[in-house]
């Protein structure tokens, strides 16, 4: 029979298991804008007005099953309404959907942890080959919806990034979720 202490053992060993494991993912924050826009030094290099800003950070053990997920999520996330409806379906259309662009920005800062109060990268893919894991992701993003329709930033360059979030909506997506849940209709289908 478990006692109190070997259940609290338990639970805490599950959230350290849970806490390290959260970090080998591919992470996607998907913001709904009514603009965005990207600025390195006093160059505008993309700029875009409905449609998605998403910022993607590379996990040390990402693979191409996480672009795949990641792409497909990004493409398919219902967050319009669907204005044609007499009926209050607020979460039915997806940039697709509406022909709207899509601004991707690198930011390996989504996966740092805190040593005091100093940021640490650890859990990021090197830049060599998380640039070619980036890469990878707008050449999936380009082949499975438009060319022309895919923006980003500069890759490893100091950003000034604006967004005029709508909503506000912003939605954060692990590659992770997918490998637990891999029976889930959901992952198999969209």
């Amino acid at each position: 029979m478990e006692t109190p202490a070997d259940i609290h053992f338990s639970t805490l060993m599950s959230v350290e298991v849970s806490v390290s494991a959260c970090f080998d993912i591919m992470r996607a924050v998907i913001q709904r804008v009514l603009s965005a826009s990207v600025q390195v030094g006093d160059d505008v290099v993309s700029l875009i007005n409905r449609g998605l800003c998403v910022l993607i950070g590379i996990g040390l053990d990402d693979t191409e099953q996480d672009i795949e997920y990641i792409s497909r999520k990004i493409l398919n996330i219902r967050l319009w309404s669907n204005a044609d409806e007499a009926s209050d379906q607020r979460w039915s259309k997806s940039v697709q959907d509406l022909n709207l662009s899509i601004l991707c920005i690198s930011q390996f800062t989504l996966h740092a942890t805190l040593k005091g109060n100093k940021p640490d990268f650890h859990y990021s893919m090197p830049a060599e080959k998380s640039r070619l894991f980036y890469n990878q992701l707008l050449e999936k993003l380009k082949h499975d919806y438009a060319q022309d329709k895919i923006f980003d930033g500069i890759f490893g360059a100091k950003m000034l990034v604006n967004i005029a979030n709508d909503g506000p909506v912003t939605i954060v997506i692990d590659s992770k979720i997918k490998k637990h849940n891999a029976t889930s209709s959901e992952d198999v289908t969209e």
